[in-house]
């Protein structure tokens, strides 16, 4: 089941993408917000399989939001997790390696005020930073609480999964200490969506290719099979201890060819079109804005 959030008389409304992919289902509002079914349980997702089939809309004729409007905290990162990402960087981190290749997952945050829409302007103030850069990523989203969760029931713990984009100041990153928050917590500049894709319409987890084009250019293509910790060890790690609850969003981690590990490198600027694409979950495609950021 593919879950979309939308407007519709001004209302935020809930809707179901059907199978072909042109058409989406307005759920009722009782039903409630893709957040509400989240954190509803079985009982939210039997209310809506019983609310299918019902109004019926061209995907074409309704602007997508994102998914997800409700956050319990910063949204959970994952770095580092692709091991040919992390060698392309190597030495242009300015002082910054790490000794080694990480042993155990390397967490950071990002704010909730990042998150846009499937076709949202991304935000863009080159006064704040001159080296932005794109991540194409895996997010999951959380459906049930739980801490210290074993590995092997980690998955249990998945609702769903989406595309995500973690669009990074690298100047800002390296300027605050080595730490990570800053230069990926900037306003309105992580495209999140395009639907939400219930656990149990993903089969295989190594095999999604991910993708990132900037301008139609495509700069990042790799499988989810080549993570470096996969994602039911990134679950059980994180939540060692913490307790991860419904609603959480975790992104999973961007593989190679990132723009400030080319040469010559890549920045993001105004105008650039950004196509983010994960197999079986959908595709986002945002626009770089010149935005007032400071």
């Amino acid at each position: 089941m593919k879950l979309a959030s939308l407007t519709v008389d001004g209302v935020r409304r809930s809707g179901v993408v059907n199978e072909s992919g042109r058409t989406v289902t307005v759920l009722p509002a009782a039903v409630g917000t893709v957040d509400d079914i989240v954190r509803g349980g079985p009982r939210a997702l039997d209310a809506v399989r019983a609310a299918v089939p019902g109004e019926t809309l061209a995907l074409s004729g309704v602007r997508l939001e994102s998914p997800l409007h409700r956050f319990n905290r910063d949204i959970l990162c994952t770095g580092w997790n692709y091991w040919d990402h992390f060698e392309e960087s190597r030495g242009r981190r300015e002082g910054q390696d790490p000794a080694e290749r990480p042993r155990h997952p390397t967490f950071f945050t990002k704010g909730p005020g990042t998150v846009i829409g499937p076709t949202d302007d991304i935000a863009y103030d080159p006064g704040l930073s001159a080296q932005w850069d794109y991540e194409a990523e895996i997010a999951l989203v959380v459906g049930r609480d739980g801490r210290s969760i074993p590995e092997e029931k980690a998955l249990d713990h998945v609702f769903g999964w989406l595309v995500a984009n973690d669009v990074s100041q690298r100047d800002l990153q390296r300027a605050h200490g080595g730490q990570w928050l800053k230069g990926k917590s900037i306003d309105a500049t992580m495209p999140l969506g395009p639907w939400l894709t219930t656990a149990d319409e993903i089969d295989d987890l190594t095999g999604l290719r991910v993708q990132c084009e900037v301008n139609g250019r495509l700069l990042q293509n790799a499988t989810s099979g080549r993570m470096a910790f996969s994602v039911p060890r990134i679950i059980a790690e994180l939540s060692h201890g913490m307790t991860l609850r419904a609603g959480d969003v975790i992104l999973t981690g961007t593989p190679s060819g990132i723009g400030s590990a080319r040469d010559p490198q890549i920045f993001l600027g105004d105008g650039d079109l950004v196509v983010t694409r994960v197999s079986g979950l959908g595709e986002l495609r945002n626009r770089v804005r010149l935005t007032r950021l400071t």
